[in-house]
């Protein structure tokens, strides 16, 4: 079904979760990050009707963290990175990239993050530490950045049930989560006075390669842009 899109005329695909990892076993060529995170967010359909997977999310998870919390400097301390699907995958090779010297990987299901932890590690120069689930709080103590890549928080889905206590007043939460906007965890974050980075910022920077491969631009993001992507979710502020 995703080959007749390209017969049908179209340029390329996204996907989403939970489909990025599945997304990686249809393609027939790859480039080396996609490889490397295990998971494929964009598909290009080749004029020889090949797909083509690259994995974007790295990318727009920097992208949003630069513009939003340029403060933060990957060599100020450890992250904490909550799920272990496609999109922490993403998350953990640009944290890994961007010279982070700890990571600690926590996720409901205890043996994913320590499959996650076993591919990435001879591979990259971060400590990679698997926490449990249990202890996910007693994990944010002296982080300088948490990500929550789970599904936990947004719309439809189960809440993310996690203190914040432990953290220092200068890190960073970051919530990959766009619907909604501002989650509870950004939200009690906020109300601590910690700096936060919403999810829409990497839906939208993820989606930067994509538009420059299939129309040969790479658009300019902008507050406008924000705020009109903003105001399609009813209740939303910026």
């Amino acid at each position: 079904m995703v080959r007749a899109l390209g017969k049908m005329g179209f340029a390329g695909a996204c996907v989403t979760l939970p489909h990025k990892q599945a997304a990686l076993q249809i393609v027939d060529k790859t480039d080396a990050g996609a490889v490397r995170i295990g998971a494929v967010n964009m598909i290009t359909f080749q004029e020889d009707g090949k797909l083509f997977g690259q994995n974007t999310d790295g990318f727009g998870f920097i992208e949003n963290l630069k513009q939003h919390a340029p403060h933060w400097q990957a060599q100020q301390g450890a992250a904490v990175l909550l799920g272990a699907g496609g999109a922490a995958r993403a998350v953990l090779q640009a944290l890994c990239d961007a010279g982070v010297p700890e990571i600690r990987l926590v996720n409901r299901t205890h043996a994913r993050a320590q499959e996650l932890a076993a591919a990435f590690a001879p591979h990259v120069n971060a400590a990679l530490r698997v926490c449990a689930w249990s202890a996910r709080e007693s994990a944010l103590s002296q982080a300088a950045l948490i990500v929550n890549a789970t599904s936990l928080g947004m719309a439809g889905q189960a809440p993310l049930d996690l203190k914040l206590d432990a953290l220092n007043s200068q890190a960073v939460v970051n919530d990959i989560v766009y619907t909604p906007r501002l989650t509870p965890l950004l939200q009690d974050a906020r109300a601590r006075g910690l700096v936060t980075v919403d999810g829409l910022g990497m839906l939208i920077n993820q989606a930067r390669p994509a538009f420059q491969a299939w129309f040969g631009h790479d658009p300019e993001v902008t507050d406008g842009l924000r705020a009109f992507l903003s105001s399609a979710e009813p209740g939303a502020a910026l």
